[in-house]
């Protein structure tokens, strides 16, 4: 079945149950919502700017995009790009692309002009759909792009010259299904990679891998239409939409919040009674921090409806966790290991009922197997590091327009991570890092994550990045790049001795104490370190080794 009859169940089966709510903290309503297509949008009484809808409006508005598409000439396979902030239009457009048989492309908000330029080219965009906040991307370069794809535009204002009104053109769109004939092998979306080895890779999915990420997620997390989720990360991402898939299955409701300050976040929580939280790493130690120096008070908050925090997108330090659970001792809490190529989150997890193992990335997913093997493909033997491997319906059908990359990745059926792992005696795998980050320095191994996760236990670290810096003597050094909690006093020379605890060819040679840099998904961005601090900082690499 394609993912787009679960939408249209809710409908019939819940259409006036608010599905999805909208929340900016920081934004007034001033506007006056005169746009025949947000007659059936219900602003609603409240300090800051919100709006809700309904699952029967959520599914009339993707009927009426999809009509529009169909209109405009756009048909089975064609693809649809959305180059969207978050916000209550997201969601009914990647709904409206899917009904017509086109693929819809989300677009990462933080591409450059020339990133959007490649990515459009790559995935042979039809259409664009954008937000205010890219017409100047977009303008530089319209020569290029925007005469060969039609470009709609999401917003507010002035609607720039090269694009059409989103609102004015759905308005009077029919709101019936157009009833395109779907199946499970069509082809649904292409996902992009983030980019950290280059120019993103195109990610070609099948309506059958969205569907089988909405059960892997009610199967790992329990939601039922009770249960409200708080949906924080950019919807362009998989993590953030498969994580709501499991509110789409269940016919539950979820708040976009967009803001990501520790208040609110807890003010949002409790006054929309959410029940499931999905954090990523910085927002949770931005929390813990407030809550650790009295900047806010959990007595002024109602959260014990809070059921689940869970933590995806990058490797999650077991200290971060056992403070959590401190604050939070009733909350159930769960780790989430997974990859655009994998459909998203779900392919290993932690499990609910499995915090005693809180440093394990998991076991394999409902629906998913795993295998860790050699560099000749070979399984390795438990407690032997080597890389992670997943198979099951989630996994990619190629990179598109990329039959390379795609031999590389894809082999017999299994995904091949690039991320090194290792199980231990009760079948949990432990992420140890990615295969190109690894630090090999005077012939040992090492594995930036496990050096990471220990500096982050350190009662003033508030972030880590452990990357290699070249040395002539060892081929590379390992420098650990330490942002401090505000407030707290920590020296480089601290931290060495600190770091005194870990075998000598383990420790760092080199601290450098600054901000560490995370890209909207919550990974920390290596390569943009690697820049800063690679060939400038060679000389004081080489006086400390």
């Amino acid at each position: 079945m394609p993912i787009t009859e679960f939408l249209e169940r809710n409908a019939k089966e819940r259409p006036d149950e608010v599905c999805l709510v909208e929340i900016n903290p920081e934004m007034k309503e001033t506007r006056k919502l005169s746009y025949k297509e947000y007659d059936l949008i219900q602003p609603t009484a409240s300090p800051y700017f919100r709006r809700e809808i309904t699952w029967r409006v959520f599914d009339e508005k993707a009927n009426r995009f999809a009509n529009l598409l169909l209109k405009r000439g756009i048909k089975k396979g064609d693809k649809v790009g959305v180059l969207l902030m978050n916000c209550l239009e997201w969601l009914p457009i990647y709904f409206g692309i899917l009904k017509t048989g086109a693929l819809a492309v989300p677009f990462n908000f933080r591409f450059t002009a020339s990133e959007i330029e490649y990515c459009a080219r790559l995935s042979e965009v039809n259409v664009l759909v954008f937000g205010p906040e890219f017409i100047g991307r977009l303008e530089e370069i319209y020569e290029s792009v925007g005469r060969k794809c039609h470009m709609i535009y999401v917003g507010d204002g002035v609607v720039p010259s090269f694009a059409e009104d989103y609102r004015d053109m759905t308005a009077d769109m029919p709101s019936v299904s157009p009833d395109i004939p779907l199946t499970d092998d069509d082809y649904a979306a292409i996902y992009f990679s983030s980019g950290t080895t280059g120019f993103p890779k195109a990610i070609l999915h099948r309506h059958r891998a969205l569907v089988h990420s909405c059960r892997v997620e009610q199967a790992h997390h329990g939601q039922t239409s009770k249960d409200v989720f708080l949906c924080i990360p950019p919807l362009y991402h998989t993590g953030a939409k498969m994580h709501w898939f499991g509110s789409l299955i269940s016919g539950g409701k979820a708040v976009l919040l967009k803001g990501t300050k520790p208040k609110y976040i807890l003010e949002t929580a409790s006054k929309e009674q959410c029940t499931i939280l999905w954090l990523l790493v910085p927002w949770a130690q931005d929390i813990l921090l407030a809550l650790d120096n009295g900047e806010l008070k959990l007595s002024d908050y109602k959260l014990d409806q809070l059921r689940l925090m869970h933590i995806g997108a990058q490797p999650v330090p077991q200290s971060l966790v056992k403070r959590w659970l401190t604050y939070f001792p009733r909350q159930q809490y769960d780790t989430n290991y997974g990859l655009s190529e994998s459909i998203g989150p779900g392919c290993v997890h932690l499990g609910v009922e499995n915090t005693g193992k809180v440093g394990a990335i998991g076991v394999p997913g409902f629906g998913w197997q795993t295998k860790i093997v050699d560099e000749n493909g070979v399984p390795v033997k438990r407690g032997d590091v080597g890389e992670l491997c997943v198979k099951g319906d989630g996994v990619m059908v190629e990179y598109y327009n990329d039959p390379k990359a795609t031999a590389e990745t894809l082999k017999d059926g299994w995904l091949f991570t690039g991320d090194m792992a290792m199980q231990d005696e009760d079948g949990f795998i432990y992420l140890v890092d990615r295969k190109k980050d690894v630090i090999i320095s005077g012939g040992e191994n090492l594995y930036p994550v496990q050096i990471e996760d220990f500096i982050s236990s350190h009662p003033d670290v508030k972030d880590v990045a452990v990357i290699g810096l070249p040395d002539p003597r060892l081929g590379e050094i390992a420098a650990a790049i330490v942002q401090i909690k505000e407030g707290h006093t920590c020296t480089e020379a601290d931290l060495e001795a600190f770091c005194h605890q870990l075998p000598r060819y383990k420790r760092p040679k080199k601290f450098i104490l600054t901000d560490v840099p995370r890209n909207a998904t919550g990974k920390i961005e290596k390569p943009k370190l690697r820049r800063m601090f690679g060939a400038s900082n060679l000389v004081d690499a080489q006086n400390k080794a």
